[in-house]
């Protein structure tokens, strides 16, 4: 069974997962009554197919009016050389997949702001963001658009759920999960979270200092902007960027570029909380937003990326200095 959420899938990596699983016993096309040992062959392309279908069923239901107004879950199963794909879809309207909405429950950690976190976990940053780098760093580096490539959603979900329970078996699962759900776990957090990881206070600074034309004020701009993050902010943003950096370095096997990955992330650790996002522009919808800000977005993630190495402790100096110059 496939769970589709249509404003959050990515279409052609369900084709890719598809492929892997495609294959047929060859004993059934075999017309020799000796006993054999069963064969799987995989019918040519046939997980591209497949999805070929699935994604015009979709693209068909999503021009449909009443299935787009309807919040309730379409079922439908398509079938292709004796393989069946049982799939349920429903659509969300992106205005409510932007929405950054604060968890009721504060003894988790999705939906919770972060400075909860780390002064509860005693850490300088959150538990989530160290394991499901480290797991993706130790067997995800290698794999071809890790972080762009959609997880299962019901994978993500079981993660989501044992870090919010802070279950001792998180381990054993992050090690035996696949590394696209882990990946996409933690985007889940960061684009949960009820203030976006460079605040919304400096939102309108970031849109305003990646539009200056001159290098010089704008590297000042960008690091006076850093120095200004409160400290677990900061030092939660320091290692994904290096992270980021060390995943852009296997591009030419992972195909992730410094853009791809900024073209990820930059929205999700920028993009404001809907209250700050209408007063800041006058506007009161989200998919405005979006289109208003979303370059922007990844152009300011993209500059770090492309920055040298960023030490918290120099920043935190150059902090001093700036506050004693007379």
């Amino acid at each position: 069974m496939t769970d589709i959420l249509a404003s959050d899938i990515n279409l052609n990596s369900v084709c890719e997962r598809l492929e892997q699983h495609c294959c047929v016993d060859q004993n059934q096309h075999n017309l020799s009554s000796q006993p054999q040992t069963p064969v799987l062959k995989r019918h040519g392309n046939t997980g591209a197919k497949l999805w070929g279908r699935v994604r015009s069923k979709l693209l068909r239901q999503k021009l449909d009016p009443q299935t787009v107004q309807s919040k309730n879950w379409h079922m439908d199963v398509i079938e292709m050389n004796g393989i069946k794909v049982e799939f349920s879809m429903k659509f969300t309207s992106r205005d409510l997949s932007l929405k950054r909405t604060p968890s009721k429950k504060q003894s988790g950690v999705f939906g919770v702001k972060i400075n909860v976190v780390t002064k509860r976990e005693r850490s300088k940053v959150p538990y989530i963001v160290r394991q499901c780098i480290e797991e993706v760093e130790k067997r995800g580096i290698d794999e071809v658009g890790i972080y762009r490539i959609s997880g299962v959603a019901t994978d993500i979900q079981a993660l989501k759920a044992a870090f919010d329970s802070n279950t001792k078996d998180i381990l054993v699962m992050l090690s035996d999960m696949d590394i696209n759900a882990i990946a996409g776990t933690l985007k889940l957090y960061f684009r949960e979270l009820p203030e976006p990881l460079l605040t919304d206070r400096l939102y309108r600074a970031f849109m305003e200092g990646i539009a200056l034309s001159d290098p010089a004020a704008k590297e000042n701009c960008m690091m006076h902007l850093l120095r200004s993050l409160p400290d677990p902010n900061l030092m939660t943003f320091l290692p994904l960027l290096e992270h980021l950096k060390r995943v852009a370095e296997k591009e030419p096997v992972n195909k992730m570029s410094l853009h791809n990955l900024a073209t990820v992330f930059g929205p999700t650790l920028l993009r404001p909380s809907e209250l700050e996002s209408a007063k800041a522009l006058h506007i009161t919808s989200a998919s405005d937003i979006w289109s208003h800000d979303v370059m922007a977005q990844v152009q300011v993630l993209l500059y770090y990326l492309q920055h040298p190495p960023i030490s918290f402790a120099e920043l935190k100096r150059n902090t001093l200095y700036f506050s004693t110059d007379v």
